[in-house]
């Protein structure tokens, strides 16, 4: 088989990985990085055994596919090189800055018949893999993803850093139109919000409660899906799924008309509501590196030209959802009324209550 030739444009702390991965996939030639920082470009050349370029512009004729992992602020301007000459793209999540940017990537891709893959990347987790198995139509989903401050993505807000891996798994399970957005945001180290808290109501009658911070002491990424089978639990980071389902009893029709008048006999009953009346099932998890799953099927769409399962129009489907969020944060009125404070750029000291 002919070596599919790529390249990463943007090789700093997570680009580095996709040069690894690319360039230990079997019939994948990495023909070179592209980065502004000579020394890191030249580093991770060196490491990966391939050449550092500091423009893309050597390599238009040189590769069939490319990994984007620059700023987000830069996705439309270095991923529309690529496309426009019917290049395969990866691009990093979020798609764009914008949903203006994103649809520009989006219909790019249509019109040269080029590959473009979006980064969401907790679609290739094996732990979200799993609970997909065994999720049928969700009614209320409770997801959140916090973490220390790394004082990276900071071009863009804690909605399109975090929260837009959670939007992206939501719309993809949910498979229903928005109704409505409710949410708030704070900004505490910048303009734009470093914590945020969002409701979003399906036309299906799904509801989802998001939470994301980049100012959490400890990381966390766990989900909560309920449907009319029951209630899954998803731990992205310890790559662990359980379930919640009716046990034998609740099936045959058993209830609990009254309370146990002793304490002694409360807790012999609280031990049997699990395993009598509700089963708890913990799924295996298969092992696996989310990341190069994700560069594995990137490269297949591009040999193949079949669709990715995060694709372009995927891509902009999640940025759309995150527009409502940022732009319900910014006309939140903290005070209940327009005349007072709005949005999400509120220090402490403005919160203290006179």
């Amino acid at each position: 088989m002919t070596s599919l030739r790529t390249a990463v444009i943007g090789v700093g702390a997570l680009g580095r990985h996709h040069a690894r991965i690319l360039s230990q996939l079997p019939n994948v030639e990495l023909v070179g990085v592209v980065d502004s920082n000579q020394q890191q470009g030249e580093s991770v050349a060196q490491a990966c055994e391939t050449t550092w370029f500091d423009s893309c512009e050597p390599l238009f004729d040189q590769v069939d596919a490319v990994s984007v992992v620059v700023p987000t602020v830069a996705h439309l301007a270095v991923a529309s090189q690529f496309l426009e000459r019917g290049i395969g793209v990866l691009v990093e999540k979020p798609i764009a800055s914008s949903v203006a940017e994103a649809r520009q990537l989006v219909s790019l891709a249509d019109a040269h018949k080029a590959v473009l893959q979006v980064g969401h990347i907790e679609r290739f987790n094996p732990a979200m893999k799993t609970a997909c198995a065994s999720i049928t139509n969700p009614k209320y989903i409770r997801a959140e993803r916090v973490s220390p401050y790394t004082f990276r993505s900071t071009d863009i807000g804690v909605v399109l850093d975090l929260m837009i891996h959670d939007l992206d798994l939501i719309l993809a399970m949910v498979k229903s139109p928005i109704d409505s957005v409710e949410a708030f945001g704070v900004a505490i180290f910048g303009e734009t919000e470093d914590s945020a808290q969002a409701r979003i109501r399906f036309r299906n009658g799904c509801i989802a409660d998001l939470t994301a911070s980049r100012v959490c002491p400890e990381a966390a990424r766990k989900m909560q899906v309920w449907s009319e089978s029951g209630c899954s639990t998803i731990d992205f980071g310890a790559r662990t799924v359980s379930k919640f389902t009716p046990g034998s009893a609740l099936i045959a029709g058993e209830h609990i008309e009254n309370p146990p008048a002793t304490i002694e006999a409360r807790a012999e009953m609280m031990k049997s509501v699990f395993g009598r009346f509700i089963d708890v099932v913990a799924f295996p998890v298969e092992d696996g590196d989310a990341l190069t799953a994700e560069l594995s099927e990137f490269v297949e769409c591009v040999r193949t030209g079949s669709d990715p399962t995060v694709s372009g129009k995927d891509g902009l489907a999640a940025i759309e959802a995150a527009r409502l969020v940022l732009e319900s944060i910014s006309a939140h009125c903290w005070d209940g009324s327009p005349a007072g404070r709005v949005g999400p750029r509120v220090t402490p000291a403005r919160l203290r209550v006179a």
